[in-house]
């Protein structure tokens, strides 16, 4: 064993008590002698025993060279900072097994608990205090957390902080200790952000880099699975039910896409749990303690379970949405292989998407390979041989059963006997799905393997001289041969699909995908070619061809195959013009007669001179002032008041009103005219005689 030998009595028999064998590197690395009271930024992979690692590293500083805790502390002497709850309690059930036999009271202070509760747990004496960021500024603001003799601070998954904002309360609690303490940095990574918060709170920290930091997971393999569009789910449930693990844990993007995934799992007959950000902090203990029970199979989650959580017998992890970036993808595939433990890490890659999954995975300086999700057929050749591979089958029979056995055997047959445990085994199982077959493009080096000007090493394109095009081929489709073709009642209008046509075909008829052939959606029907053999057993099994809920199947004739259409109908060419013979077959060509140009002068151009006009005897406003006839004389109108000019002298004023000045009127309107906006209608009366509002120019009631 690589114990230190510095290190407590009481820590050193907690770990041989946990059965380890050796330190792992991460944490022989942090508990060198030379290294006691130093400030550390250490940087491993998942899955590296970090939290054991500073655990070990602070004991010292919290013991100071006691075996055990004497008193009660009147204050915290060590504080542990994570990113979420999940990953704080499991920080402090593990801190728990570790100090167990130093007397250490071990406090939590996460987000969604009852703040109360965690007052009196601090009010009571707490030595080592596990929190998140955001909760622990929150006590220290009220007062229920006392820093005053902090020995040592330690950031577990110090970047992931940085990510999701809590650089603000980071430093809070940094500034609220005491400067003379020993703080302590843990992550995956070292990007700029954790590096300038070590420089700005640490003291001469010494980095310690392990080799699994710049080396791939040897315990994890890769897999890119190449599905096509829509069978995502389909694929997913088909590696579950060809894993042998006993819990998996699928990761998505999105709390929406989390929360169907888990109502689909849970219709197929899987045990499902969730977790998820919008969860209470008791639901989301509740989904971690049913997996590690082993009451529950089947994982859905978002990213925030992708950072430290330590989940026994987990070995296969499934990306249903693609990480985000290289760092998510190794956080998310370090939930399996952990503590030597082998896992799977298996990618749901759309061929759309197969160029960034490539890049994402050279970034991430790991190897996939790539790969087809197992089917149907695989899925139940694998339970097959499960089944016989049973060790339930090779036990001895105890005596109770041996009584069991003999009255079996009188009474049915041995091939009844094997018939029922079949059906017994297969009952709790739900089916696989169907895949759809996906075109699998040739793997792309990465640019700096391939370099940039390898097109220009490309042999040229072959091109087909000028000419005739040559003839196509007619397409070849698999045809059944002596096949009978069934219509089924929907079409393309009720939203037909063969992919979930083919599936309801072979379990209400009990036939094989094999013997189907073509499917032809139609807009009010759908056309499926059978084999003779599996359509006599369909309508055999279904009697009158009903298949599910209102579907009908019913045998039609007289449907041509494909291949006898034969290629499509071309155009007609134009008939090729007859060969022209030469200049000396069809003789000289004729002189063309050539009219020359004559010359003409101005003399000889026509004239073109307005003609003289017919005197007109009546007046028209195009002939001239002298052709006109005499204009009548006018008749002048009779003088009256309205044609009488004004003389001078002002306008007598009104004795009802004076005269308004001309400067008064409004521009653009009559003076006298009614304003805008405002009725022009007298005022109605309503009855009683009173007046009313104005109904247009109508008049008033008598």
């Amino acid at each position: 064993m690589n114990l230190p030998e510095t290190l407590p009595a009481a820590l050193r028999a907690a770990i041989l008590e946990r059965g380890y064998e050796r330190l792992t590197e991460v944490q022989a690395s942090a508990t060198r002698e030379e290294l006691a009271g130093r400030d550390l930024l250490v940087s491993a992979r998942t899955g590296s025993g970090k939290t054991v690692a500073f655990g070990l590293a602070i004991a010292d500083d919290l013991l100071a060279g006691e075996e055990t805790f004497l008193v009660r502390a009147s204050a915290p002497l060590g504080l542990i900072i994570a990113p979420t709850r999940e990953l704080a309690l499991q920080v402090a059930r593990e801190l728990r097994w570790l100090y167990a036999n130093t007397n250490a009271e071990i406090a939590t202070c996460v987000g969604g608990m009852d703040m109360r509760d965690e007052r009196r747990a601090l009010e009571r004496g707490a030595h080592i205090v596990v929190g998140t960021p955001g909760r622990l500024s929150d006590h220290i603001n009220r007062g229920s957390l006392d820093t005053s003799e902090i020995r040592a601070v330690v950031l577990d998954e110090a970047d992931e902080m940085l990510d999701m904002g809590f650089r603000d309360e980071l430093e809070h609690i940094l500034e609220d200790t005491p400067a003379s303490r020993r703080t302590l940095m843990f992550s995956a990574t070292v990007p700029k952000g954790i590096a300038a918060l070590a420089a700005r709170y640490q003291k001469d920290a010494l980095r310690i880099t392990t080799e699994g930091e710049t080396a791939a997971h040897t315990d994890i393999a890769y897999e890119a699975l190449l599905v096509a569009p829509g069978d995502e789910e389909n694929a997913i449930v088909n590696i579950v039910r060809h894993s042998d693990t006993e819990s998996a844990i699928v990761f998505c993007s999105t709390r929406a896409s989390v929360n169907h995934l888990v109502t689909r799992l849970g219709n197929r007959g899987f045990t499902v749990v969730a977790l998820s950000g919008e969860f209470s902090q008791k639901e989301r203990a509740n989904a971690l303690s049913s997996l590690r029970s082993g009451r529950a199979r089947v994982c859905i989650a978002t990213d925030v379970a992708a950072r430290g959580l330590d989940l026994p017998k987990l070995d296969l992890v499934i990306h249903a949405d693609l990480p985000r970036d290289p760092a998510t993808l190794l956080h998310r595939s370090g939930r399996t292989g952990r503590a030597g433990r082998k896992g799977i890490s298996a990618l749901i890659v759309a061929p759309k998407a197969r160029r960034r999954v490539e890049r994402l995975l050279y970034d991430a300086k790991v190897e996939a390979r790539w790969a087809r999700p197992p089917s149907a057929e695989e899925v139940n050749e694998r339970d097959d041989a499960r089944l016989l591979a049973d060790p339930a089958l090779t036990a001895e029979p105890g005596e109770a059963e041996a009584v069991l056995i003999a009255k079996l055997l009188a009474e049915r047959t041995p091939e009844e006997i094997a018939v029922g445990f079949i059906r017994k085994v297969r009952a709790g199982r739900s089916a696989p799905e169907y895949l759809r077959e996906v075109e699998d493009r040739p793997a792309r080096k990465p640019r700096e393997e391939r370099g940039d000007r390898e097109w220009k090493d490309r042999p040229p394109r072959e091109r087909f001289e000028r000419g005739e095009r040559p003839e196509r081929a007619p397409r070849q489709r698999d045809a059944i041969p002596d096949a009978i073709w069934i219509a089924l009642n929907v079409g393309r209008k009720k939203n037909a699909d063969p992919k979930w046509l083919l599936p309801m075909l072979c379990k209400s008829g009990d036939i094989t995908r094999d013997q189907i052939g073509q499917i032809r959606v139609n807009a009010g029907n759908t056309h499926v070619e059978l084999t003779r053999e599996a359509a006599e057993h369909l309508f055999e099994v279904t009697g009158n061809g009903r298949l599910e809920g209102s579907l009908q199947a019913f045998p039609i004739e007289g449907i041509p195959d494909i291949e006898d259409a034969g290629p499509p109908a071309r155009r007609e060419r134009r008939p090729e013009r007859p060969e022209r013979g030469g200049r000396e077959e069809r003789g000289e060509r004729p002189e063309r007669s050539f009219k020359p140009r004559r010359d003409r002068d101005d003399a000889e151009r026509p004239s073109y001179e307005r003609k003289e006009r017919a005197p007109r005897s009546d007046w028209h406003p195009g002939t001239d002032r002298s052709e006109r006839s005499e204009r009548p004389e006018r008749r002048e109108k009779p003088a009256g008041k309205r044609f009488e000019k004004r003389d001078d002298r002002p306008r007598e004023e009104s004795r009802d009103r004076p005269a308004k000045p001309a400067w008064d009127k409004p521009k653009g309107k009559a003076f006298n005219g009614p304003a805008k906006g405002k009725p022009t209608g007298k005022p109605a009366f309503k009855k009683g005689g009173k007046p009313g509002g104005f109904q247009g120019k109508k008049k008033p009631r008598d």
